[in-house]
């Protein structure tokens, strides 16, 4: 009876019975039917519970758990949630009233857990919430299957389908009857539905935590998600591996018990499919043969006679050679090549980290601007002198060689209304040799934007940038200045040669173009305070011009006792009714059609504006003393403009100012940028400014670029007490190389893609940034992530990346890295 209670009942019965008499036959027959009927029961309901024996020798099970480790990774890899929060879909600190019309992205915050969202976890936000739920919804499976265990034990998780099957089967070699199947197929059913009413409540469950989630990271405000360096992220992929290592542990320890019927169907097609979510595996091969195919950008090393301060616009010789003339300097203008360069500037050899401010407006590393030439023509006048491993600057100037303070507080007190950092904020100085009177006007809460030709002055720009002071290489030829009209305070020239009274005076009224109505000039040259009869013959000439230009000379002082010189003050009038009381219309004015802020390659003119008169008119009024200039709205602009982001433009200003303050701050918290030893800033793609008057109580100074495409907010700039100038990016900007220290770059490489070669603007950038520079960039995610691979290229270090919605950060910092392959100029030789 042992033998049938566990056979089928099949001939073996048959034959055992005709051994039997006809009274034990129907006796054995009920009882082995009634016990086998038990036995289906008892299986029905015990079927997703039963835990077969295991057995560490069994070639089956040794196949099953190679399953289990296989599919292992890939739920542990969808649960991004362990290490690294979900992709917080919060608004971050970009307003809505900021972004209108506008690509600019902000910020994101921290998630309200401490972590930092890396770019690598976030390339597709929907399909990272979509595998996370699914996980979510296997992990309840599981957690139900712990109920139905005997022992207690654990579910098992995904690869436990195959178990499943290979369990069924035996099972039904070991019991038989189609009413079994028929049973199990109810009992599956069953569980179906009930997994399936469990799944949709956990779906509901995941979402509120995720919107909790978002909630709660609204609350840290300031804070950067993203990869802050490479070494952070090294150590977060180690401990992120070590996480993965001991889920597998888990997972397999786990599998000790079978799921349901219906749990084993879902996990079937999980470990069978991947639908549209792509593996951990894919997107790793896939980044691995990008990061290689970045290394396809072919960098050269340019070879030009300007060596490592290869200027492309300045130092293109075929053009200059095919100058029809030079008597307007037009040989030290712009003449920018057809294709410009995508090489790469070397550095100059023993190049070092500069000396940071205010040391470095004292002196400089000498091999950093490895020039004497200047130190021997003019170190007796104290511009500058070579002392051992440094570059000194002990006065400065032409005109101030025993310092330029003294200097500047002379003219104050020949003209108190000029009031240096109150009501004189923005200047220009021309021909400023290397920057000395703008380097100590920073102590007068003055910004000077400085300019020299690249001439036989050698270096002088370089030395001013250097020592970290602004300035530029321009020269006052044949085209107007890159600026806009009527928006600098005060414009300096301190024995600058220029011949501002011949040709009618062109050079002056340019000038007069770009000050202020009620604004100053300061000269202070020979023809003021000596006799000779050329210096005599000038100075009547230009006493003549500034009376017909209706300039008013404010005071013409004498030798200043210290620095042996004097100073001529003009001041431009305020109305137009001297030029209308002119009996001789010399210099004459300008059409009405004559536009005084277009300057992008526009010739010179010799005539004046008019001078504005409406009171919502630009320049019909004073600004604001600095520092309320900064904050307030211009007054001119009216309610009725429409601004940049699409708002009325008053309000526009003040959403993109109160955007920069948070952006800002949470560049200067969370980039990981040491702000101390950065002095010289440019943001590629100014608009209102925002982003340098963010700035401004670090000890630095922002170039704003207004780009020729992009809108006319430059006078903004101005107004605010802050200063800029107009380019295109499709050419290289007049300045050295290794200039500045920080470039920023908001929603500009996506713009500039369309319409120039974007390599040479990479290279472009590399050339004006300082090794150890940082670029920041914020553009679309298509955009940053070809920049990445480019900069990758030129072994520059990615400091940070962050992308949401299809915007993305990021923050680069350039090496001393340069190519070895080397590629010669041809129209930059000389």
């Amino acid at each position: 009876m042992a033998l049938g209670k566990y056979s089928r009942v099949d001939n073996n019965n048959s034959s055992i019975s005709r051994r039997s008499s006809s009274s034990s036959y129907c006796s054995t027959i009920t009882i082995v039917v009634f016990v086998g009927l038990c036995l289906v029961g008892i299986w029905m309901m015990t079927s997703s519970s039963v835990v077969p024996d295991q057995n560490g020798d069994d070639p089956s099970q040794e196949k099953k758990n190679q399953i289990q480790e296989q599919a292992t990774p890939v739920i542990n890899d969808s649960n991004g949630g362990s290490n690294t929060p979900q992709f917080e879909d919060n608004p971050g600190d970009l307003p809505e009233d900021a972004i209108k019309g506008d690509s600019n992205v902000s910020l994101a915050k921290d998630d309200g857990n401490g972590n930092l969202n890396t770019q690598e976890n976030q390339e597709n936000t929907k399909e990272t919430k979509l595998d996370e739920s699914k996980k979510d919804n296997e992990k309840s499976d599981s957690e139900g299957g712990d109920k139905n265990s005997e022992g207690g034990e654990n579910s098992g998780g995904q690869g436990d389908s195959e178990e499943k099957s290979d369990d069924k089967k035996s099972d039904s070699e070991e019991n038989s009857g189609d009413k079994k199947s028929d049973a199990d197929d109810s009992n599956e059913k069953r569980d179906s539905d009930e997994n399936s009413k469990k799944s949709d409540s956990d779906d509901d469950e995941k979402k509120s935590e995720e919107n909790l989630s978002e909630t709660n990271g609204e609350k840290a405000d300031g804070q950067i998600e993203g990869k802050v360096d490479q070494n952070d992220s090294k150590e977060s992929d180690k401990s992120s591996d070590e996480a993965k290592d001991d889920g597998q542990v888990k997972n397999q320890s786990s599998n000790e018990v079978f799921p349901s019927g219906a749990q084993s169907e879902l996990l079937t097609e999980t470990t069978a499919q991947n639908g549209s979510f792509s593996t951990q595996a894919t997107e790793s091969k896939n980044e691995k043969e990008a990061q290689l195919s970045s290394k396809g950008y072919n960098w050269k090393l340019c070879n030009s006679t300007a060596g490592p301060d290869y200027i492309p616009c300045l130092d293109n010789w075929k053009a200059i050679r095919h100058l029809p003339s030079t008597k307007h300097y037009e040989h030290r203008e712009r003449h920018c090549p057809e294709e410009p360069p995508t090489c790469l500037v070397p550095l100059a050899e023993g190049y070092k980290r500069p000396i940071e401010w205010p040391k470095s407006r004292e002196k400089i590393w000498y091999y950093n601007v490895p020039h004497t030439k200047l130190a021997q023509i003019k170190g007796h006048q104290n511009w500058v002198k070579v002392s051992g491993e440094y570059l000194t600057f002990p006065g400065g100037g032409t005109q101030f060689k025993h310092g330029a303070l003294h200097y500047i507080d002379f003219i104050e007190e020949s003209v108190p209304d000029i009031a240096w950092g109150k009501r004189s904020r923005v200047i220009l100085d021309v021909g400023c040799g290397v920057a000395s009177f703008g380097g100590f006007l920073f102590d007068r809460n003055v910004l000077a934007m400085s300019f020299a030709p690249k001439d036989e002055h050698e270096a002088q720009v370089q030395f001013a940038l250097e020592r970290g002071i602004p300035a530029i290489s321009a020269v006052m030829g044949t085209k107007r200045l890159p600026y806009p009209g009527k928006v600098f305070d005060v414009v300096h020239c301190a024995r600058c040669r220029v011949p501002w009274h011949i040709e009618g005076g062109k050079l002056l009224l340019e000038l007069n173009r770009l000050l202020r109505p009620g604004g100053f000039f300061v000269w202070s040259a020979t023809p003021i305070y000596q006799t000779k009869p050329e210096d005599v013959e000038i100075w009547k000439a230009m006493d003549e011009l500034t009376k017909a230009m209706c300039w008013e000379v404010v005071n013409k002082t004498s030798k200043d006792a210290v620095n042996g010189v004097a100073v001529a003050t003009f001041k431009k009038p305020t109305s137009n009714d001297c030029y209308e009381r002119r009996s001789q219309q010399e210099p004459p004015l300008c059409p009405e059609s004559d536009d005084p802020n277009a300057s992008w390659n526009v010739p010179l003119q010799a005539c004046m504006h008019r001078v504005p008169v409406d009171t919502s008119e630009r320049g019909s009024q004073w600004p604001e003393q600095w520092p309320a200039r900064l904050e307030k709205s211009p007054y001119w602009l009216l309610s009725s403009q429409v601004g940049v982001y699409g708002k009325a433009a008053p309000e526009d200003f003040a959403a993109d100012n109160e955007h920069w303050k948070r952006v800002v701050k949470s560049y200067l918290n969370g980039m990981g940028i040491n702000w101390s030893s950065v002095r010289n800033v440019m943001d590629m793609r100014a608009v209102y400014g925002g982003f340098a008057a963010a700035l401004k109580d670090l000890n630095l100074w922002v170039m704003n670029v207004v780009p020729i495409d992009s809108p006319d907010t430059l006078p903004i700039i101005y107004e605010r007490g802050l200063f800029g100038m107009y380019h295109d990016w499709c050419e290289s900007f007049s300045t050295y190389p290794r200039s500045y220290d920080l470039l920023h770059a908001d929603h500009l490489f996506s713009k500039v893609k369309k319409r120039c070669n974007l390599a040479a603007v990479v290279a472009e950038v590399d050339r004006m940034l300082r090794p150890e520079g940082k670029l920041i960039v914020r553009d679309n995610v298509e955009m940053i992530s070809e920049l990445e691979n480019m900069l990758k290229s030129m072994q520059w270090e990615v400091r940070m990346t962050y992308s949401k919605k299809k915007e993305g950060l990021l923050c680069v910092q350039k090496s001393m890295w340069r190519p070895q392959d080397i590629e010669t100029i041809t129209y930059a030789i000389a």
